[in-house]
């Protein structure tokens, strides 16, 4: 699902029926954080004809950090379905200037039939790579994702030693897996309210992921 978004690295997974067999699960970058600045503003994506702006941008930075625009297309495709599009949860990162460096996105999943969040793609254009923009944008999407009724777990495919910095852990230890081969630490899941149940299951994405 989406990069450490501080690197334009992936690592290679099973392609995804839709774009052939370069396609590739979005998320799992290597992780290259030393440290983490605090000079980024976050915001949610603005909606309508008001985002248009910030439409190209954010296919811009997806666009430099990865080697296909493959990650473009997908939220250019998750925009449009009204299923799983959340729009609040479409959250950038600004540099100091106003320029979107950093992006991350949360679309809706289910869990064995539960609502659940999907957290992919980040991303972060290659010249604010390794300065936190990443971060920054995907803690400001997590604490979004908390603020909403109802919300309480969010997935991720991605590296074991990035994600748990932002609290996840192995799916696999609330019964959650995914309907295809991955090593099993790089499926994880957060917990947004350990007070409720979780749901086990496999994880069903959103039409445009093609899995």
């Amino acid at each position: 699902m989406s990069e450490d978004p501080n690197t334009a690295r992936r690592e290679a997974f099973p392609p995804r029926r839709e774009h052939g067999a370069d396609h590739r699960c979005r998320g799992v970058l290597i992780p290259a954080v030393p440290e983490e600045k605090s000079m980024w503003t976050t915001r949610a994506e603005h909606p309508g004809s008001a985002g248009t702006a910030d439409r190209a941008a954010i296919r811009d930075v997806l666009l430099g950090a990865f080697p296909t625009p493959l990650e473009a297309d997908l939220v250019e495709a998750l925009r449009a379905d009204g299923t799983v599009w959340l729009p609040e949860l479409s959250v950038v990162a600004q540099a100091p200037d106003g320029t979107i460096a950093g992006y991350a996105l949360l679309t809706r999943g289910w869990v064995d039939g539960e609502p659940v969040l999907t957290l992919a793609p980040c991303a972060v254009r290659p010249e604010f790579q390794r300065q936190g923009a990443g971060a920054a944008a995907i803690r400001a999407v997590l604490a979004a994702a908390g603020a909403r009724a109802g919300e309480n777990l969010v997935t991720v495919l991605g590296h074991p030693e990035y994600y748990p910095r932002f609290g996840f852990t192995p799916a696999s230890r609330f019964g959650i897996r995914v309907g295809f081969e991955v090593p099993d630490e790089a499926v994880m899941a957060l917990v947004l309210d350990p007070e409720r149940p979780v749901p086990a299951g496999t994880i069903r994405y959103p039409e445009a992921f093609g899995v």
